[in-house]
């Protein structure tokens, strides 16, 4: 035995320096392998050159991740731009990023939206991390996601919900069809507008609710587009789609909407106290919580612009995407109104109480969420260290992205899930409030959606509400079966055409007063 040395002569090795070299071999053998499958990336397409698989995403990135994953697993890498990308698409993989692995996704990317329309990060969706967001975090929950303070919120709760009934029932005797979508809008920010600054933001239905309506959703829009900037950090200043330059116009509509809020607010608090959102952060305006650092006017008025958009938009789709069912699947609206009869009765109105006891609309409620998740990407994270998922290297700052919608209409997970079907959620345990990695609407971990609870109860009070006060049909011509289901992508899933419905009151016509 021996080894080749400059000439080619053998040398001889002993039996001790045989072993430690073929030892030596091994642990170098070892060490490529094991570093060859550490850095083994998930599977994913080809990506070209500069711009990655950008182009693969088409205009309903949902969907087209979602045809993806069918071909290359529920854990995918793609090269989105110069920026690795995974997608997670089976409650599996989720679990293991927004569970086993939650601390280390706890941060969000940088992006434009983040930048140019919500104050550079400084509000609660896109703050980074720490012990900044964790203040503001506990601000929102003490003042407005609490127990106490959704309790606290009832008596609002219940007049927006009159005065939506009330109007309603005007165009049932006008005979016009309603916008359930803006309706449902006006009535919720007036429900937040009320707690957050003891004010309407809007008397009724018209020019300016439609004005803020279409700035929200135009907000969702542009959140949502798939900004080139962002995933080339070297192009982001060409703007190369005019995304920045309309974030920048809209920032600015938002800004002067919640400065004049913010001036009114102080104006009049100077002459009476006020017990609302905007008098505790103004009160913390020096000192908020410590550790988290002082709130400015910038921190209240982009803490004002998550609430307002998030909570009314994501409520007010949800109810319009569950009328829309409802109409469409008559007989499933008869059991709501079955329930709703033995339970409240014709000849009293909702309260909230009664909710608990609508185990059949609780359901309708969830399978709601389950086909028309209101994020169907839920908010990107961000791996703060490189790590391992299912065998998989996942990179240092790798984007993550969570593919609720996929998940949520998998045949691999639902049975028939395509379908409208309450009653897979009669008498089971799944729930939407992020433990349950198969339906996950409003995230999981550290970042699930902080308004989750009362998004829940608003959708599930102005649903019930709605059934209860009035029958439902469509304007002449159109059919149930017709009715246009078709989505409009952006940061929040929209009916591409409005739901136009004209309601006909069901209770005594006291009632409605």
């Amino acid at each position: 035995m021996g080894f080749t040395f400059g000439s080619g002569f053998p040398l001889p090795l002993s039996l001790g320096q045989a072993v430690g070299v073929g030892l030596l071999f091994f642990i170098a053998l070892t060490y490529l392998v094991s570093k060859s499958r550490r850095n083994r990336l998930p599977p994913g397409p080809r990506a070209w050159p500069v711009i990655g698989s950008l182009p693969l995403l088409g205009t309903m990135p949902h969907s087209s991740l979602y045809q993806l994953s069918k071909k290359y697993g529920p854990l995918m890498y793609l090269k989105l731009g110069t920026t690795d990308t995974v997608v997670a698409s089976s409650p599996k993989v989720v679990e293991a990023f927004l569970k086993t692995n939650d601390l280390n996704f706890s941060n969000r990317p940088g992006n434009a939206g983040a930048t140019y329309i919500a104050y550079d990060s400084n509000d609660l969706v896109w703050a980074p991390y720490g012990n900044r967001w964790r203040m503001l975090r506990k601000v929102c929950n003490i003042h407005l996601f609490a127990g106490k303070a959704l309790e606290d919120m009832q008596p609002v709760r219940q007049l927006e919900l009159s005065l939506l009934v009330k109007s309603l029932l005007a165009h049932g005797q006008r005979g016009e069809s309603a916008n359930l979508g803006e309706l449902m809008n006006v009535c919720t920010a007036n429900v937040l507008g009320q707690v957050m600054f003891s004010k309407r933001v809007f008397e009724s239905q018209g020019a300016k609710a439609s004005e803020f309506r279409e700035m929200v959703i135009e907000l969702m829009v542009l959140a949502g587009v798939f900004n080139i900037g962002d995933f080339v950090p070297s192009l982001a200043w060409l703007d190369l789609q005019g995304v920045q330059a309309k974030m920048k116009k809209l920032h600015d509509r938002f800004d002067n909407f919640f400065s004049k809020i913010i001036a009114e607010h102080q104006a009049e608090s100077a002459n009476k106290s006020k017990k609302d959102f905007l008098s505790a952060l103004l009160a913390l305006r020096n000192n908020a919580d410590g550790e988290g650092g002082r709130l400015t006017d910038t921190d209240m008025k982009a803490l004002l612009l998550d609430l307002f958009t998030a909570g009314t938009d994501t409520s007010s789709s949800t109810v319009e995407w569950a009328m829309s069912e409802l109409i469409r699947h008559p007989h499933i609206m008869e059991k709501c109104q079955r329930e709703l009869e033995s339970v409240v009765g014709r000849q009293r109105k909702l309260k909230e109480a009664d909710l608990e006891k609508l185990s059949y609309l609780q359901a309708v409620v969830k399978e709601t969420f389950r086909l028309h998740p209101s994020t169907p990407l839920l908010l990107p994270r961000m791996a703060a260290e490189a790590c391992t998922i299912e065998g998989y290297h996942i990179p240092k700052n790798a984007r993550l992205m969570v593919n609720a919608w996929g998940i949520q209409r998998d045949p691999a997970v639902w049975t028939r899930p395509l379908e409208f079907d309450p009653e897979r959620f009669v008498g089971s345990d799944v729930d939407v409030r992020g433990t349950d990695f198969e339906v996950i609407p409003f995230g999981a971990g550290r970042r699930i959606c902080a308004g989750m609870t009362m998004g829940i109860r608003m959708v599930q009070l102005m649903l019930a509400t709605l059934i209860h006060s009035f029958d439902w049909s469509l304007p002449a011509g159109q059919t149930p079966e017709k009715l246009d289901m078709a989505e409009a992508f952006g940061l929040t899933l929209q009916k591409a055409q409005p739901l136009l419905a004209l309601p006909a009151p069901r209770l005594p016509l006291a009632l409605y007063d």
